[in-house]
Parts: structure tokens; sequence; C-alpha cells
């Protein structure tokens, strides 16, 4: 269902470069600051990341710093927080009352509100935003809703491994669908 059986050869695929509406496959090793910092997540030894180029699944310095790769070829780069996930911004930070989190008979676990505990909030919208608890006072505490690694240079480095065309319906749909993707 709007799969294209295209016969490629061998020297298209040479030829292909990542650019918008390529399906990319790559392995990555992620590091705070530089390439001896330390380590946040890797794909090697595992599944490797698939994402298409161009429709904003990845942050903007990463696809930026990957666009003209081909299969074979090895990166390695930093991104400054403007780059990635922003600086951290102080009107992320929110005072919460404590007695928002209590139960339906008005006791509050404190062992739940320890810092760098996750925690769940919606807004008047019925938006979700998750962040962390960054202190604890008597009556309140404060959140910190900024992304974890806001404020934080990232170090990538990995290996193109695979790519190819996206679908039109992959395009369509803004996700890849087989191998690394949707099956539906």
């Amino acid at each position: 269902m709007g799969y294209t059986n295209k016969l490629i050869t061998f020297a298209q695929i040479l030829k292909m470069v990542i650019s918008k509406n390529t399906v990319v496959t790559l392995h990555y090793v992620l590091r705070e600051a530089d390439e001896n910092g330390e380590l946040i997540e890797e794909t090697f030894g595992g599944e490797p990341l698939h994402y298409i180029q161009g429709l904003g699944m990845m942050i903007p310095g990463f696809e930026k710093n990957l666009e003209g790769k081909t299969i074979g070829d090895k990166y390695a780069f930093s991104l400054q927080p403007e780059e990635g996930y922003g600086p951290i911004q102080e009107e992320n930070f929110v005072e919460v009352p404590i007695q928002n989190f209590a139960d339906e008979s008005g006791n509050v676990d404190q062992e739940l509100l320890e810092i760098g505990a996750p925690i769940n909030m919606t807004d008047e919208d019925g938006h979700t935003f998750q962040g962390f608890i960054s202190e604890v006072m008597e009556d309140t505490l404060t959140v910190d809703f900024n992304h974890p690694f806001a404020g934080v240079v990232l170090h990538f480095s990995g290996e193109v491994i695979g790519l190819r065309e996206a679908t039109a319906e992959e395009l369509n749909h803004g996700h890849i669908h087989g191998a690394g993707g949707v099956n539906h």
C-alpha cells in the first residue's frame, strides 16, 4: 500500500546523499560536551536510528551537520545549545503548591517529591507537559519544564549506514513505514 518497488542501481545508491525527504539510517553515540564527555546514549550494538531528513524529526543542528553525507560516511560534531534543545529558560521554572499533589484524603506522599523526579502536569487546554522537580520547599516545589538537554553542548559521532528516498505516503504521514518505522 503506497510502496513501489523501484529498481535502484548500485551507482544510484553510491550517489545518494542525505538531503530533504531522504530516509536516513545511522548509528550514533551522543555524549555531553565533546568526544570524551559523559555518555548520554548510543545505538551501536542495538537498533539504528531511522528518520526522514527535513521533516523536523531531529534537532536542526543534527540534520544540518548530516546534510550531504552518504552511506559509509562517519561523522563527529558538537552542537551548542542554540543548535540543539536551546538554552535554559528561567521562565520554564514554575513554582507549584505541594498541595496540588495531594491524594483524595489530602495527604501528600513526600517520597514522590524528590529533586529530579519527573512530574507530568496538564494545562487548562488539556496539554500535558513533563518537568522535573528542581527544588522542594515547605509548601511549594519548583518544577523545571526545560528539555533535559537544554543548555547542554551535545557531541554526536557515528556512521551513516543506509539511505533511500522517502515514499509519497511516508511524506504524507510524516513518518517512516516498514523497517525502523510504522507498519500500518
